[in-house]
């Protein structure tokens, strides 16, 4: 047994995986979920380590669907009052999620990790480790509880990117949920084709399994995330619609330039794609005052995101004698001179210690 308990709600794929990840880090892990059979192959399997989570518990993690986050955070924060439980999530939407939920004790998570598998089947502690992991802290949201999700999601691997929940639904609206929708939409088509053309899927070379491949993910969760980010997905939509006419139409028109433009532009865009890692001899560490006033840590993380700096490490160091205490921050050497810049432009005082 452990001093660090966790209960999880949804024992799917993502949850039996945080399930594994955490009992592996040394957490010991209940959790439950609402089809019966899943729950006891869970206990069979050793994926939790009961169905009731213990008053000791400090950390909950709703892995359910989007719909259910609130609902599920709302019945455990009565349950469990204790101002040091910490509670997330992991759904693929956030705005109404975050503003539905009135617990300043309350981080929206999502990492961006998965599997064409489902399911405890699926589940793999490693599952979690080179992926980015997005949370939402709001401006009640203290620097303490951040810090403390923050080196957890660490611990699991993971790097983490801080946004508004605005800001999550409409960027992931494009790097995620369309991306699922159009791999659907292509699989469909192609399944529906191989009915008159049976030889058609065996033909299906990398290039179609590559971009199929998320379609074979859990359709359970999707309809959820589809209809509370219709929004962000319909103005995607509009616009890769726009792209794929003008394509259609240069390819009609033997617009070989054209075709050659549009076809180089997305091969260099792909080749420079972030990398998921850096070493730590790379690392510099910022140290940041903290005013004491509310948002603080928003400001800070909001100028991170805007300028694509990923956060590897965050620290609290307390002042003494109720002095504001200090925002530690590890980020890439190369993107220092920007970022503190930036954060002294907001009026934020910046130590660099290389």
């Amino acid at each position: 047994m452990t001093d660090r308990y966790c209960h999880v709600v949804g024992l799917g794929l993502i949850g039996a995986s945080l399930a594994l990840a955490l009992t592996k880090a040394g957490w010991t892990v209940s959790g439950e979920d609402l089809d019966d059979a899943v729950q006891r192959q869970a206990l069979i399997e050793g994926v939790i380590s009961n169905t009731t989570p213990s008053l000791a518990t400090t950390l909950v993690i709703a892995a359910t669907p989007a719909g259910s986050v609130a609902s599920v955070i709302s019945r455990l924060a009565t349950t469990l009052t204790g101002t040091d439980v910490l509670f997330t999530d992991v759904a693929g939407v956030k705005r109404a999620i975050v503003a539905e939920i009135d617990d300043p004790r309350f981080i929206g998570g999502h990492p961006m990790a998965g599997s064409e598998l489902r399911g405890i089947a699926g589940a793999r502690g490693d599952l979690f480790k080179g992926c980015t992991w997005v949370l939402t802290p709001t401006e009640e949201t203290s620097a303490q509880r951040y810090a403390q999700l923050h080196a957890l999601i660490r611990e699991l691997g993971a790097s983490v990117l801080a946004v508004s929940a605005d800001d999550h639904d409409r960027l992931v609206a494009l790097a995620s949920h369309v991306p699922h929708v159009l791999a659907v939409t292509l699989m469909n088509q192609a399944a529906e084709a191989a009915k008159t053309d049976g030889a058609l899927l065996q033909l299906a070379a990398g290039g179609f399994r590559d971009m199929t491949r998320i379609a074979a993910g859990d359709p359970f969760i999707w309809p959820d995330i589809l209809v509370q980010n219709r929004s962000a997905i319909v103005h995607s939509l509009d616009e890769v619609m726009s792209r794929l006419h003008a394509l259609r139409s240069a390819i009609e028109r033997e617009d070989r330039p054209q075709l050659s433009t549009l076809l180089a532009e997305a091969s260099i865009s792909r080749r420079q794609l972030p990398g998921r890692s850096v070493s730590s001899d790379a690392l510099a560490h910022l140290r940041i005052p903290m005013p004491d006033r509310p948002g603080v840590l928003g400001s800070i993380t909001r100028i991170a995101a805007d300028l694509q700096v990923n956060i590897f490490d965050i620290e609290i160091a307390h002042g003494i004698e109720g002095a504001a205490g200090t925002l530690l921050l590890a980020v890439d050497r190369s993107v220092v001179p920007q970022f503190a810049a930036a954060l002294e432009g907001e009026g934020f005082i910046v130590g660099v210690e290389q």
